[in-house]
């Protein structure tokens, strides 16, 4: 047991039910403060193994649950997820340093909606039947088997329910590995999850390191789908670790989007989005870091930026006034300085920023904004994951398009233009899995999500996650004799 923020909190993992113990242990760090909050049981191949048995023991009751009660427990979730929206907040803020303002308002309540969302359109799930030469046809989705489910430390809540509620849903059982750097509210989840009434062994949470938990996790063969959010590099050893198996994967990965911003744009307006770009610290996946301006307005566009980045708060993440927190972890604290470092040995050149926030310490990084970088340049090419964005400039659309598509990711693009014709054409080229024109971060659950290229496989959301978490079938029925 721990006690962060004042909340209680079990540090042992979760399987079939009870709450299971490791002979070791690994120490869990604010980033706030770099300060230990506790000691989490650190699971292995013994736990995996325990976990997936559970689960697949709870799979066929699970499998054969109706619709309408698997809905009704997934909302009570929801309904538990709501009654504690402050505790949850409070202990992620303490966990991965994000703002706890954010997580009031926004992160947490979307933890319930996940769970709302997906229970609401499993009932809703289903395709006309269809004849083919007097023979019907019936499409149905079947429950596919265990789940693992491996995520991000960024948004350790609402990212682990993002798979956690549509693979209850589609009626399999799961084994959630929460990042080792933020995993408390996995553990509050899955109280949560069995005080609504979720049956033992339904959902389950071993906790550990990737080499670890989460190696054994994704080449265990009683495993049918795996479901990932994460690095390149941590994806390749997924994937051939699934191979055997032949292990559906779900994979949403990293990313080096841009922001296009032509000299029609509303320059308040693609200011205000550059500079939204340094939400959570700049820890988001989605973050168009390279910011991509027509030469014509880059020396407006810039005097703007710095002005409104000025007003930007640093500091405790606790504090309602901070814009922008600490990194998460010392090791990723270090990997982002060594970026900045390169990119101005490469002769960068920062507007702003470009080291640590020595007035704070700790794992503070201001937010930086590079010029010049030469083309290539590994802070043009490779995700920072942290507050550093680039301007780069450009003189034709066609210009533009292709700086855009540069790079070997493909996750996301953001484009301001005043033209909704140019904004078709670009749009239209662009290589990503979302696209905004004139917003950013503007999600749906009913919209498909994922990445192009090196930036993920597959798509998720709506009924591209029934897809992925079922093994969808086709009965041909030939007519009846009257």
């Amino acid at each position: 047991m721990a006690e962060v923020a004042g909340v209680t909190v079990d540090t042992g993992h979760w399987i079939g039910g009870e709450r299971v113990g490791s002979a070791a242990e690994f120490t869990d760090v604010s980033p706030i403060d770099e300060q230990p909050i506790a000691e989490i049981a650190r699971g292995g191949a013994a736990e995996v193994e325990a976990a997936v048995t559970a689960a697949t023991r709870a799979f066929p009751a699970w499998a054969r649950t109706s619709r309408e009660e698997r809905a009704r427990l997934l909302h009570a979730i929801a309904d538990g997820v709501d009654k504690r929206v402050e505790e949850l907040a409070q202990v992620e803020t303490a966990d991965n340093g994000a703002l706890i303002r954010s997580h009031r308002r926004g992160v947490i309540p979307r933890v319930a909606h996940n769970f709302r969302f997906f229970a609401d359109w499993l009932l809703r799930l289903g395709h006309d039947d269809f004849e083919t030469r007097g023979h019907r046809n019936h499409v149905s989705w079947d429950p596919a088997g265990v789940c693992a489910l491996i995520t991000p430390w960024n948004a350790p809540l609402m990212l682990a329910t993002w798979k956690v509620a549509p693979a209850l849903a589609a009626g399999d059982t799961v084994v959630l590995k929460p990042a080792e750097w933020s995993p408390l509210t996995a553990s509050l989840l899955a109280g949560i999850a069995a005080e609504a009434g979720l049956p033992d062994g339904v959902l389950n949470v071993v906790q550990g390191l990737g080499t670890e938990a989460g190696a054994a996790l994704v080449a265990h063969p009683d495993v049918r789908r795996i479901s990932f959010t994460g690095s390149v590099p941590t994806a390749r050893n997924i994937a051939a670790a699934a191979a055997p198996n032949l292990t559906p994967l779900s994979l949403e990965l990293g990313g080096k989007s841009p922001l296009l911003v032509f000299a029609d744009a509303d320059l308040d307006l693609a200011v205000d989005l550059a500079v939204e770009q340094y939400d959570n610290a700049g820890q988001v996946c989605l973050a168009a870091t390279r910011l991509l301006v027509e030469a014509s307005i880059a020396g407006e566009f810039t005097e703007h930026f710095l002005a409104r980045t000025e007003r930007l708060v640093q500091g405790d993440p606790r504090d309602l006034s901070t814009d922008i927190g600490p990194q998460i972890h010392r090791k990723h604290f270090e990997r982002v300085d060594g970026l900045v470092r390169r990119a101005k040995a490469d002769g960068a050149r920062a507007l702003i920023g470009g080291g640590p926030n020595t007035d704070l310490g700790g794992l503070y990084y201001r937010p930086t904004l590079f010029t010049g970088a030469p083309e290539g340049s590994e802070i043009l090419s490779e995700e920072v994951f942290g507050p550093v964005l680039t301007l780069q400039t450009f003189d034709t659309e066609e210009q533009a398009v292709a700086m855009a598509n540069g790079t070997r990711f493909g996750l996301a693009a953001t484009l301001a233009t005043g033209d909704p014709e140019r904004a078709a054409r670009v749009t239209e080229q662009l290589v990503a899995g979302t696209v905004w024109v004139n917003c950013f971060f503007v999600r749906d659950l009913r919209a498909p999500f994922g990445g192009s290229r090196q930036s993920g496989v597959g798509r998720e959301g709506g009924d591209w996650s029934f897809d992925f978490y079922c093994d969808v079938k086709n009965t041909v029925v030939a007519p009846w004799e009257k």
